[in-house]
């Protein structure tokens, strides 16, 4: 199997997930607040994913030692930089995350539930006792525990196809399928931090990091056809829990 195989496998899930109602759904500020306020666990998360990779594939630990492959060890350093510090609108340095919260607070979503949810997880609690204990819908909580299986199973190339396949590589047409209506829909909102975080996406993960990030599978599954049937149902499971966050979101929005 090849990273063309796996892309032709998970062709049908891809376009469901494209295709959602949900973009089409949201019509007034109040739908906006809505989608944001679930779709921020999916750009919270994201960020385990990332470091969980930087921890296979660099070296986070002293004494320091060179990791095996340069490329890859080019591609999760460059990610961390842009995902943890990018520029912000204003010049200012922020995480992508922290970006996100910024736009929600513009748009005057409620971001107390997720920074909660993160601040029990801080404080030293189990994340899937915080994922099981919180209010969340069913769909968003099976979304979590699904990146925190991966990560917790350890296996880098399953972590790495959950992030290439269910993120990086899906981004770019996704965030542009929602973008589509926001100038229309929403004129007299200021959404400018909401727009500059959907656009950075798309240019970042088009144009630099979903490539880099086929690269990667390729280098950690070699010639191993156990592991690139793992690649292909971690990827097929991680668009099948996207869409089913996106039925929550649409549910609530409902």
């Amino acid at each position: 199997m090849n990273i063309q195989k796996v892309n032709e496998l998970i062709k049908e899930e891809r376009n469901l997930l494209l295709k959602h109602s949900l973009y089409k759904k949201i019509e007034k500020i109040e739908d906006l607040q809505k989608f944001l306020e679930g779709h921020v666990y999916a750009v919270w998360d994201f960020m385990s994913l990332l470091k969980a990779l930087q921890q296979k594939l660099t070296c986070t630990t002293t004494p320091w030692f060179a990791s095996e492959n340069p490329e890859t060890r080019y591609l999760i350093n460059e990610i961390v930089l842009a995902e943890e510090s990018d520029l912000a609108i204003d010049g200012s340095r922020l995480s992508h995350f922290e970006m996100y919260i910024d736009a929600m607070r513009d748009s005057n979503a409620n971001t107390t539930m997720v920074l909660n949810f993160i601040n029990e997880v801080r404080n030293g609690n189990s994340i899937f006792e915080v994922i099981e204990k919180s209010e969340l819908h069913p769909n968003i909580k099976s979304f979590l525990n699904f990146s925190f299986d991966v990560i917790e199973r350890g296996k880098t190339h399953e972590i790495a196809a959950a992030f290439t396949f269910g993120r990086e590589d899906l981004i770019p047409d996704m965030f542009t399928e929602i973008l589509k209506n926001f100038q229309i829909n929403f004129p007299e909102t200021d959404l400018s931090k909401l727009i500059y975080y959907f656009e950075r996406h798309i240019e970042l993960d088009a144009d630099e990091h979903g490539p880099m990030a086929f690269k990667m599978i390729d280098y950690l599954c070699g010639e191993d056809e156990q592991k690139w049937q793992e690649v292909l149902s971690i990827s097929k499971e991680a668009l099948e829990k996207r869409y089913l966050l996106w039925n929550a979101i649409e549910e609530q929005i409902d």
